[in-house]
């Protein structure tokens, strides 16, 4: 019986349920906002590089290796890869038997009535065993080959997680730094027009005293300087916010941590090359992720499958048994077992077809969150590939409007010491200037965050653009 049943336990079934293909995607021929870019798959394995160093700022480069690490996003993702690592190790230890050994020492006393003569004394027995067990189920339909897919998939998945996490830090890094650093140009262009606003009101002061202008102009003057003020402590309170959020960044309480000041640059920032590299979009990391989680899920149907079919076991004990301790380890005290289990469940009022059911609903929404995750990653790059492409243009007009509001400042201000124009003609022309280089600043500040958001979009780093 034992020879016809040891055959069907070692054959290799194929395993029951989907096997895994990846889902279909539709995927545009081109972006909007840069022909010839031609549909691809994440290669998430593929090397990044330190992307941030092409905007040539040693701060920035000093946090980035700050922010590998200590931050703590990063090290939560790196320990679920070593979880996960670990699921996977636990889901193949069951294509092995196991095996357990055990010491037992049984002592007993019989009853006086099961002895040759009533209520004599029987002798106390100790009975000494020494087995070894063997139990291994056989992967006759595959639901340990599928529980190592999904383990494996998962561990993929993981890997992504980690890499995208560090992507993620890095460019919001990146993102509060430049934003920062707009906010210091900002400081600084606001301080200097407090400088100028405070001789405007002492020369106002003066030409009152002389005579030559009213009190109304003095009040104008002392209006415009306090507005200015109040600009330049506003500023800094949002810097404040975002010098903390960087030490969180970093991994560094926020009561200890301090960026010095620096400066905003002042060229255009890095812009990919015209036809980006299909490569860059396959190597974006929560696209690889979300495709793994899929191929895990459907793993786990094949695994609910499993369920409906029989189990079975193999099990086999061998060891020594004896009442005599000088018997150890000898023939006669030698014993064996060896037996074949078959398990199957008749009745369990729905349970595995709701497991089943499940386990296919699970794989339709990772289905639908990777394509969520393929849309959002073309949106994101379009998105930027607009910003930068409009936010250049909007500087080009910007510059000539600053260019404008100095030279109309140079002449309000002439024809004032004139005296054939008002105050409130010079403090309309001061506040329009100010509005435009504040404008300004800012959009030098955004091309630079959009710039990191790119880069981030197309899953890492990228080569400047070459003219």
């Amino acid at each position: 019986m034992m020879r016809r049943l040891l055959p069907l336990l070692l054959l290799a079934a194929c395993a029951v349920g989907p096997d895994y293909e990846r889902p279909k995607v539709e995927a545009p021929a081109a972006y909007k906002e840069d022909a010839g870019w031609k549909s691809a798959e994440p290669r998430d394995a593929a090397p990044r590089g330190d992307w941030w160093r092409v905007f040539g700022d040693a701060q920035l480069d000093a946090l980035m290796r700050k922010v590998e690490v200590s931050n703590q996003t990063i090290a939560a993702a790196e320990a679920q890869l070593r979880i996960s690592s670990a699921l996977a190790d636990q889901a193949r230890a069951g294509f092995w038997p196991t095996l357990n050994a055990s010491a037992t020492r049984t002592e007993s006393q019989p009853s006086r009535t099961t002895g040759p003569v009533i209520g004599q004394a029987t002798t106390r027995r100790i009975i000494d065993s020494l087995p070894l067990s063997v139990a291994w189920e056989a992967d006759l339909w595959g639901k340990i080959r599928r529980q190592v897919e999904a383990g494996e998939a998962s561990v993929q998945a993981s890997a992504s997680d980690l890499v995208n996490a560090r992507l993620s830090m890095q460019a919001s890094l990146a993102q509060n730094y430049f934003t920062l650093r707009a906010l210091e140009a900002q400081k600084r262009l606001l301080d200097e027009t407090v400088a100028a606003y405070t001789k405007n009101l002492e020369l106002t002061r003066n030409r009152y005293a002389a005579g030559v202008v009213s009190r109304v102009d003095v009040a104008q003057a002392e209006t415009q300087l306090n507005a200015a003020r109040a600009q330049a402590v506003d500023v800094g309170v949002q810097r404040a916010q975002l010098e903390h959020a960087m030490a969180v960044l970093v991994g560094e309480p926020a009561p200890a941590f301090a960026l010095a000041p620096g400066e905003l640059a002042a060229a255009p920032p890095p812009v990919p090359a015209t036809g980006l590299p299909a490569e860059l979009l396959e190597r974006r990391p929560d696209v690889a992720a979300a495709e793994r989680r899929v191929a895990a899920a459907n793993a786990q149907i094949g695994v609910a499958k499993a369920a409906f079919f029989p189990a079975a076991t193999l099990t086999g004990t061998y060891g020594y048994q004896t009442a005599n301790p000088s018997l150890w380890f000898t023939a006669p005290s030698n014993f064996w077992s060896l037996g074949v289990g078959l398990a199957l469940t008749l009745f369990d009022a729905g349970r595995r077809s709701a497991v089943s059911d499940q386990a296919i609903a699970s794989y339709d929404q990772t289905v639908a969150q990777y394509r969520g995750t393929v849309l959002q990653a073309f949106a994101d790059v379009e998105d930027n590939l607009a910003a930068l492409r409009i936010l250049e243009a909007e500087a080009a007009i910007q510059a000539e409007t600053v260019r404008a509001a100095q030279l109309s400042l140079e002449i309000t201000q002439n024809q004032y010491k004139a005296g054939i124009a008002s105050f409130l003609q010079v403090a309309i022309t001061q506040t329009a200037l100010l509005n435009a280089q504040t404008a300004a600043l800012g959009i030098q500040g955004r091309r630079l965050v959009a710039s990191v958001l790119l880069v981030k979009a197309l899953g890492g780093g990228w080569e400047e653009k070459k003219n």
